[in-house]
């Protein structure tokens, strides 16, 4: 049974549509929230294995902006760019020429993996005013505190990618092994929203493509992370960031943050690595803080 969405009156109340776009020669399916005339655009880059849905929760918090979420190649709607590996160079490239067709000029925010896309899309030459990254990847992942689990999951893929096809994919697809990356990532004691963050994982964690773009995928998450590029961004960068995070901690994020030539943390208690599930609104309102007006004038 489909769990309640806590966020669907506030997410009900924002149009969206859904479009398509050619993107290095396959077609980008993306969502549009918000007013086509919004003053604020966004493009919302989601994480390893999630697709749009995921950035909904933060999206319903933030009324009057527009913003412009799509699949990742590979994910959810958006099948895998033919020929290519699906590494980090593949991806930058991919946002650098989704953001110039769709909305050039545009704000640009990343979630988890999507924070290492954006953030070597950025450096890279991805022309924005502005930098938002969610649970930023601010340190080798096996070095945080769950590096075992790391290791652990770097098998699973492995062996996802090597078994034979069909039970290769059945590993990569298995429920219990999902929830169990659910309940490990959770931290809320709200059962209400515990129920929603499974029921999202559930529903969309398994969309991918096939196991190859999966792999290649993961393996891009782990060997990249977002120090390679902060020195290279020069644009005003907020980090929002989960002081319970098991992949980052909190003083990887305290130290990524000064490896940036301009950029600002805003440290979310009480929450791990699923910030745009669990506390949507602190982000939201750190964003729409940092996107007024008056901020911008003073920085």
């Amino acid at each position: 049974m489909t769990a309640p969405n806590p966020y669907a009156p506030l997410l009900g109340a924002i149009p969206v549509e859904r479009h398509e776009v050619r993107v290095l020669g396959g077609s980008t399916a993306y969502w549009q929230y918000g007013p086509a005339n919004a003053d604020i655009t966004i493009v919302a880059v989601h994480g390893f294995r999630g697709e749009h849905h995921g950035l909904e929760p933060v999206v319903a918090h933030l009324p009057g902006i527009r913003v412009i979420s799509p699949d990742l190649p590979g994910f959810g709607e958006t099948a895998p760019i033919t020929g290519r590996t699906h590494d980090l160079a593949l991806y930058s490239e991919w946002l650098r020429a989704f953001a110039g067709a769709v909305a050039p000029g545009a704000v640009i925010l990343g979630h988890s993996f999507g924070s290492i896309v954006v953030a070597a899309a950025v450096a890279e030459g991805l022309d924005t005013p502005r930098v938002i990254l969610v649970n930023p990847i601010g340190a080798p992942a096996l070095e945080g505190p769950r590096g075992l689990l790391t290791r652990l999951a770097i098998f699973y893929y492995w062996a996802g990618a090597r078994l034979p096809r069909r039970l290769g994919d059945a590993l990569l697809r298995n429920g219990l092994i999902v929830r169990v990356m659910s309940v490990t990532m959770a931290k809320t004691k709200d059962p209400g929203i515990r129920r929603f963050v499974h029921d999202q994982h559930d529903t969309y964690f398994s969309r991918f493509s096939d196991r190859d773009v999966l792999h290649d995928a993961f393996v891009a998450s782990v060997a990249h992370d977002v120090r390679e590029f902060a020195p290279r961004i020069a644009q005003p960068t907020l980090l929002v960031a989960a002081q319970r995070d098991d992949i980052t901690p909190i003083e990887a994020e305290r130290r990524l943050a000064t490896m940036f030539p301009d950029a600002m943390l805003v440290e979310i208690p009480d929450v791990g690595h699923l910030i745009h599930y669990e506390t949507p609104a602190p982000a939201a309102d750190a964003i729409t803080r940092f996107l007024a007006p008056s901020d911008a004038g003073t920085r």
